[in-house]
């Protein structure tokens, strides 16, 4: 299992910001938000107050009139906070909903344009994990610092209260607050640490499922089930033990909370109780005292429940921007001209390449020239570049060494999309889309007509076998063309290649997992695809090449000859075993 991409440590501060930056274009509904906060903080104090002179006031004076008022400001008071609440928390974690499809949006554009090493050394499942789980914790930052701020305020308020109503009280009531800082700050540090583990094991879920249910036929092939299933047991089971780990710590702290609560509660009925009997203070005092102190713990749970969600949040968001900021993941570097599609030449000048991570490079110091209109055949033994060669023409790949041009002009100058579009690739890893047939097909084009999609059907010989499907063209093919046989497939790649009309054709070895009769019928759509273009063809078997302009003869990542068929014969010994080998094959098979 590949590596996951190293994560660059990145500061609260930074984080929090970056995240809360996301929000700025929703600056309306944020200051919503916080106008409602504003509102709702004075309420709990109020209520204080209300308790306060019903106790003392109107109960005293047997005033029921004053105490229907009284009923319903309470009820009015109770309400309005209800709506403000809502108001909020509606609002934001709207707001947040929009900031996820925003952040999913940014995060998908950057990785569908990071270059292909990156995808090469990156799990796939990974990246997914990032795209749709990752996002939804940055979502929380700024509706959880919110409600962080609210209850604050709502804090300040009610220590003032209870200040006001009795400092000696108040002193008792908040001696133990500093206390609570320890479980705020320990299991904040706990929960964020897990919260990044449980990413992380989410991850490796995603990538387990899936490899197994895109090799599901390898796996059954191989009765392999119990070992891939003991794979996704091993990470399920992590994931549980985190998941199950931070709600120890998350519980632990709000029964923490609960208990210096419950201190400070006990503490006030003692010292508040003995200076009521002592005619030291009126039992409306005390009674608004215990709604203060009942409300001042409360939004102390509350921000802890907050600051679990934040550091849950800059979890997440850790490991989203570690992809959207990291100076070492960066998108493929897109030059200034456009290519018109008229190719002249194409030119490999000293061209060196090395896959990231090994030692042996896969081009040394290759020059070739190819013009318009020929047909250049690639062959060698396996290992020998020929791949790599062709994926550095649509810059796949960047050469360390050297330069590839086109008409005089250096790939790396090209906009890339108009340099791939203009080239045409078919290889032996045909993919095709969960999408109907007319849309694999016009995959290039943003606006086609069926008519030309049907003439790129009858060109690659696929029209009679999609006359026969269900639906026709309308038929859904499913995820990688499951649902057709593996020439069907290739047809439809070749029709795809002939409706994008490539300049440059670029055939890697594109029938070599055929069958015989789906071979020659394959080759036949081949040939048309390649009539009046310049094409570069790899095959391994040599009969498909014979007929071309040039034949390259690669090995270790170098040009060893390069002629026509019968010169290479003659003049090139790898060439001939190769041939040798292959003729030899063909007898055998042949006697059998």
């Amino acid at each position: 299992m590949a590596q996951n991409v190293k994560l660059h440590k990145m500061s609260n501060r930074y984080l929090l910001k970056r995240s809360i930056g996301y929000f700025g274009p929703y600056k309306g509904r944020v200051v919503l938000a916080i106008v409602a906060m504003l509102l709702y903080a004075p309420i709990a104090p109020a209520l204080a107050w209300l308790t306060k002179f019903i106790t003392d006031e109107v109960l005293i004076a047997k005033d029921i009139n004053t105490l229907e008022l009284c009923i319903y400001g309470f009820a009015g008071l109770i309400i309005f906070k209800g709506l403000l609440q809502l108001g909020q928390v509606y609002v934001m974690n709207a707001t947040g909903i929009l900031v996820l499809r925003d952040l999913r949006h940014d995060l998908f554009r950057k990785i569908i344009r990071l270059p292909m090493p990156y995808f090469a050394e990156s799990e796939i499942g990974m990246l997914m994990s990032r795209i749709v789980a990752d996002v939804v914790a940055v979502r929380v930052c700024l509706p959880s610092g919110i409600m962080f701020v609210r209850q604050i305020f709502t804090l300040i308020g009610l220590i003032g209260t209870t200040i006001y109503l009795d400092a000696y009280l108040a002193f008792w009531s908040l001696i133990v607050m500093p206390v609570a800082i320890y479980p705020f700050v320990f299991f904040g540090q706990k929960i964020r640490k897990y919260g990044r583990k449980m990413q992380a094991e989410l991850s490796g879920i995603n990538v387990v499922l899936e490899e197994s249910f895109s090799g599901i036929k390898v796996i059954k092939a191989f009765a392999n089930e119990f070992r891939e299933e003991s794979k996704f047991n091993t990470e399920n089971n992590n994931l549980t033990r985190m998941i199950i780990r931070r709600i120890l710590y998350s519980e632990s702290s709000s029964r923490i909370m609960d208990l210096i609560a419950a201190v400070a509660g006990g503490t006030v009925l003692w010292v508040g109780g003995s200076r009521v009997i002592n005619g030291l203070m009126s039992p409306g005092d005390l009674t608004a005292f215990l709604v203060c102190l009942v409300q001042l713990y409360d939004p102390i749970k509350k921000l802890n429940a907050s600051n679990h969600q934040i550091q849950g949040g800059l979890a997440g968001a850790e490991r989203v921007f570690d992809i959207l900021d990291s100076p070492d993941i960066l998108a493929e570097n897109d030059g200034a001209i456009a290519f018109n599609g008229k190719l002249k030449e194409l030119t490999f000048n000293n061209v060196s390449f090395t896959y990231p991570n090994t030692s042996e490079p896969a081009i040394q110091d290759l020059s070739l020239s190819i013009k318009a209109g020929q047909r250049v055949a690639i062959v060698g033994p396996s290992g020998s570049g020929k791949t790599t060669l062709v994926n550095l023409i649509p810059r796949f790949y960047l050469a360390q060494q050297g330069d590839i041009k086109i008409n005089g002009t250096s790939l790396q100058d090209y906009t890339l999309d108009s340099l791939r579009l203009n080239l045409g690739l078919v290889s032996q890893d045909t993919f095709l889309f969960n999408a109907s047939v007319t849309e694999n097909i016009a995959y290039a084009q943003d606006e086609y007509d069926t008519k030309a999609v049907t003439q790129a059907a009858q060109g690659a010989f696929a029209h009679e076998f999609i006359m026969k499907m269900p639906e026709g063209y309308d038929t859904v093919v499913g995820e990688g063309g499951v649902k057709i046989s593996g020439g069907q497939k290739q047809r439809l790649t070749i029709a795809r290649a002939i409706m994008k009309n490539p300049s440059l054709l670029i055939l890697d070895e594109a029938t070599s997992a055929l069958d015989t009769e789906s071979e020659r019928i394959v080759q036949k759509a081949l040939d048309n695809l390649i009539e009046d273009r310049t094409s570069i063809v790899i095959a391994h078997r040599l009969s498909t090449i014979m007929s071309a302009d040039v034949i390259v003869v690669m090995e270790k990542g170098r040009i060893v000859a390069r002629g026509k068929h019968d010169d290479l014969l003659e003049s090139c010994p790898l060439y001939n075993r190769l041939y040798q080998m292959q003729f030899e094959n063909l007898c055998s098979s042949g006697d059998k």
